[in-house]
């Protein structure tokens, strides 16, 4: 059986409904001097200010 498609203004509801999400991930060396990955689901808006808050 097929899906109900939305049209017009539902369906513009429902895309806007739907957040982008980007993963990042962060390297960083820890107490034994080995590289260990630090990862996250962060919206991708907001992925430039995640990374700078994440180095300092």
């Amino acid at each position: 059986m097929a899906k109900k498609q939305a049209f017009g203004a539902d369906a513009a509801k429902l895309k806007q409904s739907h957040r982008k999400m980007a993963k990042v991930i962060i390297p960083f060396k820890n107490a034994n001097g080995k590289f260990s990955f630090k990862t996250a689901m962060v919206e991708q808006d907001a992925v430039s200010d995640y990374l700078k808050s994440a180095q300092s």
